[in-house]
This record gives C-alpha cells, structure tokens and sequence, in this order.
C-alpha cells in the first residue's frame, strides 16, 4: 500500500477542508441514450471524462482508517489511486491498481461496488452518497489503454517452477497474474477457443467488451503468462500427464458452467433454453449473426426466467437481438433481485417488462414441438429465508397463460464436475463444488488449489479474483 504521508498526498488534503470535499456532488456515469442502444452492442456506460474524474476524486476524504479497502475482495489501494487521479496523475493511478488487481477495466465495469468497496465508504455514515470507485477504477484502467503506454507490474526473477491455472476466468486470471509476479511459470489451460471464460462468454458487450477483457489478457502475457485454449483438463489432458510435464501445482477455476433447470413440464421443446446456452452461444459463437453457423432463436416475445445479472443480459441481449416484447419472469418482488441496482435500471430503461412474483408452472407448445405459451403461477411473499429474502407462496388458483416464441431460463449454476470426477480422493460437496480451506484455497490433495465459482457455486467476477489471490499467496508458501 503507498504511503499516506507522502508530501503530494499532505498537500492535496491541505488544498480543500474536508466540508469542502464533502459538499461536491457525486458524478454520474455518462450512457448512451436508452432508445438509441438497445438495438446495438456499444457499450451503455460511457466512462467519466477527465474534469468528471478529477472532481469525484476531490470528493475521497483520504482516511486514515479507509474502510473502503476492508470491503475489496482483492485489498486495491483504494485513497492511494484516487489521490493519483485528484493530482492528474491518471498513470500512477492505473499502476497503484494494479499492484493488487489483475483486471482493473472489468472490475470498474461489473463489480458491484455499491455492496463492496463503496457500502464502506464513510460518507454512508454520514448519509451521503460514496465516493464513486467504481467509475473512478474505470477510468484509470480506460486512460491507461487509450494513451498506450501499459505498465507491467514488477516480476521477481524466475524460480523455474511450474504452476497451472484450470480455466481463464476472473478466478484464474487473478492467480495468473500473482503467480507470474512471484516469478512462477505459470500456464493457464482454457476449455474453449477464447481465453477469458464468463467474462467473455457470459456479459455481453454492451457490459463489457470483449477488446477490455483482451487488453487485460496481453498485459498478462507481457508478465510470462501462457494460456492454452482448446484444452479440457480430465479430457484432453490429464492432472497425471501435467504432473509428467513437471507442473508442481495446480488452480482449479474451472467455473459453474451447468445449467440449472425448474423441472416443469414443456422444459424440452424447441425454443427453450438455458442463459448459459443463449449467452454463449451470442457472445463466443455470434449466434445472433444472419450468416451465423449454428443460429440462435430470436424470438419476438422472449421470456427470461430470474432476476439476477445473468437475467438481466439476457433479457437485453433479447432486444438487441430484434425482440419486440422481453420479458423479465421472478417469482420474488423487485427489491429481492439479486441483480445490480445499474443493471434492473438500465433494463427498464431499454424496454424491458417486469412481472414479479409470477412463477413459471409450465411451457406449451405448438404442434410442430415449439414452445408458444407459459402458465404462470402468481405469487405472494410469506417470511424470509435462510438467505433472509421472503419466501414466495402460490397464491391458490390464480394462474395467467403468455404468449412466447423464446424462453430463456436462468435460475443459476452448479460447477461442471468433469474435474472434480477426474480427480481420485478429492473432497467434493453435496453440490458439487471443491471443498476448499477457506483461508488457503487448498483442496484435500495438497497440491490442487480451487476458486470462483467452482468453490462457491456461483458469485461475482471481484470475489473470484479474490479466491485467485489468496490461492496464489498459499500456493507460494506449500511451494515453499
């Protein structure tokens, strides 16, 4: 962490009283118009302009005690980089981030800060709205790009030993990158064609582009990084023959990629699908194209069943797509979403139907086996759940049919157990995740490490990247 009692630091808090600071007004992010982006893939958020980030940083109170940092998964300097962007100093900036995050652009685009970093923030205490550190991350990350000159964190000298990461999500890009720093040689083996997993093939563009994820990517291979794409460990290569190759340790951020289905009864015909299987297929494979090998169904009227982020690009991938109706379907009220605040704004911004607490009973189809209807169940809150939302409850009788021509289920993930099974006498849960020591990552078999949403069965990009962390400091010290 850089040291608060440099002399910039001392006389940039000299420069403005602390009530000074915390009259500024937080700035809001710049979008595109809603009418003009949901029928195209640019990206909504616009990023702040240099006067914008300049002034949002004036608002940070540089604390002694920053709380703000407690809330980061991954312990970013968090007054340290906003103090650099207070002075004009936007490189530095960029740098001090990236002496703790492998993925500063992503993380300023799909974290949610807004229960992390910024719900520590002390202007909460106060009632004030937090510092935006979110915005401001992007920006470092987004200046850095642009102006080209790309720093690469210190390496320490080569130890000559080899450690794999098992799939190139944020969990093993985190890992990759503090193991390169340690001076390991370090492999990340991918499944698909395209390094950088959910953060390609799971948000879209218009969240996230791909060239973001891609910059991120080569700064990595410009710190000794290797990837290998079109390699699926348990499959196409084994943890014997990696172990013959002479990898002494091992990262398991193979993620949750099998979908969840409800088990109601139409859930097989033609035209309905997993988010998994839609966003994939839209994002890696550009399924959405006319001339698209294998074409996605478009649908007119889509339905998207859930209320989490991962519904929430669905159901705008949908009208980017041509849909004249898109519909969100959640058996809960709209504050139980667990979905971003930005992302449930920006989907009724666009267009976007809400039906709460409606519940799918049942998918019928035409008869050529094409989904055409839902029956859906209505529902009201009763008491809360172990996760302390309210549990929903069928309210007797009452159902309403809606016409669909594409359904898109996205009511979470379990870990693909294609290498929790390859893997003799490693401790698996009843869910199928990895189960891991919680302070080192470490599995039941010494030398296999595990994160994200293998571990967890399905969280954010930060807290993965958080896993990857830790994984590599223990995986350092078993190294020895």
């Amino acid at each position: 962490m850089g040291d608060r009692n440099t002399p910039w630091r001392d006389e940039l808090r000299k420069a403005l009283k602390a009530k000074e600071r915390s009259d500024i007004p937080r700035v809001h992010m710049n979008e595109l118009a809603s009418d003009y982006r949901n029928r195209n893939y640019e990206e909504v958020n616009q990023g702040l302009t240099s006067e914008q980030a300049i002034l949002e940083a004036k608002r940070c109170l540089d604390c002694a005690n920053p709380t703000c940092i407690d809330g980061c998964p991954v312990s970013i300097d968090i007054p340290g980089f906003i103090k650099n962007i207070e002075r004009g100093e936007f490189l530095e900036a960029a740098k001090t981030l990236k002496e703790t995050s492998a993925l500063p652009a992503v993380c300023g685009r799909v974290c949610p800060q807004e229960v992390q970093c910024e719900a520590r923030c002390i202007y909460k205490k106060m009632k004030k709205e937090p510092v935006a550190i979110g915005h401001l991350e992007r920006f470092a990350a987004d200046f850095e790009r642009i102006s080209g000159n790309i720093s690469v964190p210190n390496i320490a000298p080569s130890n000559g030993i080899k450690v794999a990461g098992i799939g190139s999500g944020p969990a093993g890009l985190s890992f990759a990158g503090d193991m390169a720093k340690l001076g390991y040689d370090v492999t990340v083996f991918e499944a698909l064609h395209e390094v950088g997993g959910v953060l390609k093939y799971g948000i879209p563009e218009f969240r996230l582009p791909n060239e973001i994820v891609d910059v991120e990517i080569q700064n990595l291979q410009q710190m000794g990084v290797k990837f290998e794409s079109n390699c699926i460990i348990g499959k196409t290569i084994s943890f014997d023959d990696l172990k013959e190759q002479g990898f002494k340790g091992f990262f398991v951020a193979s993620g949750a990629g099998l979908p969840r289905f409800m088990n109601i009864k139409g859930e097989n015909l033609i035209g309905v699908m997993s988010a998994n299987e839609y966003l994939t297929r839209i994002n890696l494979m550009k399924a959405g194209k006319s001339d698209a090998d294998t074409p996605v169904a478009k649908g007119k009227r889509v339905a998207v069943i859930g209320g989490g982020n991962t519904a929430m690009d669905s159901v705008r991938t949908a009208l980017r797509l041509g849909a004249e109706k898109a519909m969100i379907i959640y058996r809960r009220t709209e504050e139980e979403m667990p979905a971003r605040v930005e992302e449930i704004k920006h989907a009724k911004e666009e267009g976007v139907e809400f039906l709460t607490l409606h519940n799918p009973i049942e998918y019928i189809g035409n008869e050529k086996g094409h989904v055409k209807q839902i029956r859906l169940q209505k529902m009201q809150l009763g008491e809360p759940d172990e996760s302390g939302r309210r549990s929903p409850i069928e309210i007797p009788g009452a159902t309403e049919l809606i016409d669909v021509d594409v359904v898109v289920v996205s009511v979470g993930v379990s870990p693909n157990p294609l290498i929790p099974r390859s893997v003799e006498g490693l401790d698996i849960s009843k869910w199928g995740t990895i189960v891991v020591n919680d302070d080192t990552m470490q599995s039941s078999i010494s030398d296999i490490f595990a994160g994200g949403d293998i571990v967890r069965g399905g969280a954010t990009v930060i807290l993965a990247m958080g896993d990857g962390r830790k994984a590599a400091e223990a995986m350092d010290k078993y190294l020895g």
